[in-house]
């Protein structure tokens, strides 16, 4: 009897289990369809209202009582005298873009471009904010391509470099009809890089042998584990030059007056540099412009934000930590 009753109880926590794993599945696979249906959300935040009510918290802490009522009553009549005058403001739409290798945000991208066009009237703006190093060229060209959809549509168009425009970067920063840079912002890069490493010696030694089937003489140009030709590598090498012209031609056609042939050889410069060399228009920093601009604008950032499944989550936490872990290993090696 005794064997029994540990039985019937071992059977109990066992099923017990069985159903919290299948609740767990349930509820994982609940999320991942719900995540289908919904790909993402479009996000709208007024900038010019955060500073407004950052200023007014401001005065009101600063002020005097007797300064602080004068001061609202100016600004409920500059309130009054413009709904008088029924003065509509433009907008100025501003977007973030911090692209990785790949350019995956463009996705984001595409939907926020999309929407600032179903809505923009005359005399709307928009601002890009861009950081990136650069990447696939694919990639890059297809987050271009989105902005130029804005100049296309005679949208004015302005970015801002706080960090880095590089590459794939300035790619898309040259498509703008002005581009700001900080002093110390890194601007240019116009030139294109491959790096393929090869282990052919590594698998002759240990006696492995490879197999790669292609039709086309040049379907596969240079390979990570066959031996390369010196065919091969001079065809790789014409396909990076005929991009990198691609390029140079690219950014030519967005800003005539730049000396190309000084500026393309792959070499990047200071914000401070940049301006001479006609990459940029002018030393700002993004939080300057947006205050220029709320002067006379109503500013808004728009942010289109895809929807991570649990397993995306999962992976960015843990990219985050390496991220983390990585950067202060750097920081202890580098210094300004």
């Amino acid at each position: 009897m005794e064997f029994l009753y540990e039985y019937g109880l071992f059977l109990a926590k066992a099923v017990t289990i069985v159903i919290a794993i299948m609740a767990v599945v349930v509820l994982v696979l609940a999320s991942s369809m719900k995540n289908k249906a919904e790909k993402g959300e479009l996000r709208l935040t007024d900038i010019s209202d955060e500073l407004l009510q950052l200023k007014h918290q401001l005065k009101e802490e600063l002020l005097s009582k007797k300064q602080f009522k004068a001061y609202e009553k100016q600004v409920k009549a500059d309130e009054k005298a413009a709904d008088k005058a029924d003065v509509t403001k433009g907008k100025v739409f501003v977007i973030d873009f911090k692209g990785s290798i790949d350019a995956g945000e463009v996705a984001s991208l595409r939907e926020e471009v999309t929407a600032i066009l179903t809505i923009a009237d005359k005399d709307d703006e928009v601002l890009v904010n861009v950081e990136s190093g650069g990447g696939m060229v694919h990639g890059y060209g297809l987050a271009s391509s989105q902005l130029d959809r804005l100049r296309q549509a005679n949208i004015p168009l302005s970015i801002c470099i706080d960090k880095v425009a590089a590459s794939g970067g300035y790619m898309m920063a040259c498509v703008a009809n002005k581009v700001y840079a900080a002093p110390f912002a890194i601007v240019g890069s116009i030139g294109v890089v491959a790096q393929v490493p090869n282990f052919n010696r590594l698998l002759k030694k240990h006696d492995i042998d490879y197999e790669q089937h292609t039709a086309g003489d040049f379907k596969r140009t240079l390979t990570i584990f066959g031996e390369n030709t010196d065919e091969g590598r001079a065809k790789f090498q014409q396909e990076l030059e005929e991009t990198h012209v691609l390029f140079k031609e690219f950014v030519g056609r967005y800003r005539p007056e730049m000396d190309i042939a000084k500026v393309a050889t792959g070499e990047h410069w200071y914000g401070q540099q940049a301006i001479d060399l006609g990459l940029i228009d002018e030393i700002s920093t993004s939080d300057d412009v947006i205050l220029n601009l709320v002067k006379t604008h109503q500013v808004i950032k728009i942010r289109y934000q895809m929807k991570k499944k649990l397993a995306d989550k999962i992976a960015h936490g843990a990219s985050l930590s390496v991220n983390a872990v990585m950067n202060k290993l750097v920081e202890r090696n580098q210094s300004v």
